[in-house]
């Protein structure tokens, strides 16, 4: 029988953790997990631990020399000299930081079998995301590229089509190199541009190696993008594209840390327009992939004021019950925030003011403002990859 939506929970994911001061703190996993139950979206879909994964599963993508010193300094931090990525003020080594990092890998394939199986319409891994690590290191706070191998596990059970589309902050650089050169995976991704943001890469006309040219998307954004603007730009390249390509799963990353209040980033969105994306993204998904759907985390270093709402969103539209922006966060849960943090609880689902929601997208029919930054982004991205599929430059 076929549930709703599944999401990939438990207390372990928290052991991933670079230790105090590092940016990504496991307290936004336990926040978002709190917040999902305080607010009934877990009661209404299947909440799934996992173990670790295997090092036969961890070798789909990443090299075997790379596991087996990932092994050696979870055993020994101490070992750890920056070779692999690790041990480095982004990844520091820690006690466990394989097992932790497998798990998160575990999640996401199971995310990836119950969709594909269609024991679940939809599957959410909020703990997952790990787009910036490399087949033979850790990179940007990754150290296993669980997204990669959960595309990588749909391809080896037969899958002929998977679209990627990351709205994390930061350019999805590890996805993008791992699948350069394979036509069967479309990766899209919409950041802000490299000359002002890690990883420096992710350019428009960076489009596909040789034979898997137009399968790969990227908008790079300026600073100080806003909810519009950057809506805007999803929906004037990723979806003509997505369609085009007709994907059989469509896996999307939804790093918050587009959010203004993100210390590391400098757009300025809001917790409203990543809920607007997560509805965009999941309709995209029922017209284009049969409604096949994964969705993972990724960045976000707002711990406690933006990370759990988002996600918390994520997996109500993934049980499409989605949450409205006004809702009052619970007082229970907002109790549990400063007893962990010792940090006031956002009060409400979202961030606008009280008649901004549904935020006003312009449609790209509208017109093409040349003196505006992110729509000359969008151009870009347009007429670098648009020609690839046949879709004209100005009027799709």
């Amino acid at each position: 029988m076929t549930t709703q939506a599944c999401a990939i929970w438990g207390e372990d994911f928290t052991r991933y953790d670079f230790g105090p001061g590092h940016p990504m703190a496991p307290v936004r996993l336990d926040l978002t997990a709190r917040l999902c139950r305080e607010l009934g979206v877990f009661d209404q879909v299947d909440v799934v631990d996992v173990a670790p994964a295997t090092d036969e599963v961890l070798h789909t993508v990443h090299d075997p020399e790379y596991v087996a010193a990932v092994r050696a300094i979870s055993e020994d931090p101490t070992v750890a000299d920056g070779r692999w990525g690790i041990g480095t003020d982004d990844v520091p080594a820690f006690a466990g930081i394989h097992e932790s990092s497998a798990r998160i890998v575990s999640g996401s394939i199971e995310a990836a079998r119950r969709v594909w199986t269609g024991e679940a319409e939809h599957g959410v891994n909020f703990t997952g995301g790990m787009h910036h690590a490399m087949p033979d290191r850790a990179s940007g706070f990754c150290v296993y590229n669980d997204v990669a191998i959960g595309i990588q596990w749909l391809l080896d059970q037969g899958v002929e089509r998977v679209a990627y589309v990351d709205v994390d902050v930061h350019h999805g650089d590890g996805v993008e190199k791992i699948f350069w050169d394979d036509p069967r995976v479309l990766t899209c991704s919409v950041h802000q541009n490299g000359r002002t943001l890690f990883p420096g890469t992710g350019w428009p006309g960076d489009t596909g190696g040789a034979g898997a040219e137009g399968t790969a998307l990227n908008v790079a954004l300026p600073p100080g993008t806003t909810d519009s603007q950057w809506l805007r730009a999803i929906q004037s390249t990723v979806g003509q594209v997505v369609r085009d390509f007709a994907p059989q799963v469509l896996v999307t990353q939804h790093g918050c840390d587009s959010h203004m209040d993100d210390p590391l980033a400098h757009l300025a969105i809001s917790v409203d327009a990543q809920r607007y994306a997560m509805d965009v993204l999941h309709r995209l998904a029922h017209e284009a992939a049969g409604g096949r759907w994964i969705a993972v985390g990724g960045g976000g270093y707002e711990v406690v004021q933006v990370v759990p709402r988002s996600w918390t969103h994520l997996v109500a539209v993934s049980r499409h019950e989605p949450i409205h922006v006004s809702t009052p966060t619970p007082q229970a849960w907002r109790d549990q925030v400063h007893e962990l943090t010792d940090q006031d609880a956002p009060t409400r689902m979202g961030d606008l003011p009280p008649g901004e929601w549904p935020i006003w997208v312009q449609p790209w029919a509208m017109g093409y403002n040349p003196h505006s930054g992110v729509d000359r982004a969008i151009m870009a991205t347009r007429e670098a990859v648009f020609p690839l599929h046949g879709l004209d430059v100005w009027y799709d």
